[in-house]
């Protein structure tokens, strides 16, 4: 079975997020006011080939410890659905 696969990666909470800040501060001057907690990720699609959902899960997992993610800062959020 073929999956579409959507990795978020984001800063873990507690981690600098100078982007985020950057942008949290500019917004007011645009006229958003009221807008805070802006964090800044990095989103990754693509398809992976396995025998089932649950294997799919693993190996994007592992995927994202080993390559896609620093866990030590980042937090990942993955999304799968069966490719048409």
């Amino acid at each position: 079975m073929r999956f579409d696969v959507l990795v978020e990666v984001s800063p873990r909470q507690g981690v600098a997020d100078p982007q985020g800040q950057t942008i949290e501060r500019s917004l007011p001057a645009l006229g958003f006011d009221g807008v805070t907690g802006v964090r800044v990720g990095k989103a990754i699609r693509f398809q992976v080939t396995a025998d089932s959902e649950s294997a799919a899960r693993t190996e994007v997992s592992d995927i994202c410890a080993r390559f896609l993610t620093n866990p030590v800062i980042e937090d990942s959020d993955v999304s799968l659905t069966a490719a048409s």
